[in-house]
């Protein structure tokens, strides 16, 4: 199976290249933002005008036209194949049990602001104890659970904001 890479132009535009249809265009660099390009006999000045590498996209400038150019390597088609997502972050806003068990101590209360990994609550569970830490910087919105309480695996323990 050939490699494959997928560019969108101006998020309308989609474009599927091989590694060989890369390798044979005939294309030259001129300057360290410039390429020269000539496709079905029509000459083209490329001339890159911005980059974000982090996100794969660039604008380029053709013939005085812009265009914003976002390219997905094979990697990220599986990524996306398989439902999962690179470099975007989700707030994490309520804390659920992982597994069921006994609340041991539960040291915040509702308006106490947290730092990512200070000490929500200690959970029991077969005889081990589990220390759940704050996943952000954020503010406790609601404690669900006291200690002493009975909780099940999903349940609602601390809601943050």
């Amino acid at each position: 199976m050939e490699t494959k890479y997928r560019l969108q132009v101006n998020e309308e535009f989609d474009f599927s290249l091989t590694e060989n249809e890369i390798q044979n265009l005939d294309i030259q660099q001129i300057t360290d933002n410039s390429l020269h390009l000539i496709h079905q006999n029509q000459s083209k000045t490329i001339e890159v005008t911005a980059t974000d590498f982090i996100n794969k996209t660039y604008t380029v400038k053709i013939n005085s036209s812009s265009y914003r150019v976002a390219i997905g390597t094979p990697l990220d088609a599986l990524i996306e194949a398989m439902g999962l997502s690179l470099g975007e972050a989700v707030a994490v806003n309520d804390i659920k049990a992982p597994m069921p068990g006994l609340i041991l101590d539960v040291p915040v209360k509702a308006g106490d602001t947290v730092k990512e990994g200070d000490y929500l609550l200690v959970l029991e569970a077969m005889k081990m104890e589990n220390a759940l830490t704050a996943p952000r910087d954020g503010v406790v919105k609601a404690v669900a659970i006291a200690k002493g309480d009975t909780v099940d695996k999903g349940q609602l323990l601390i809601e943050m904001e």
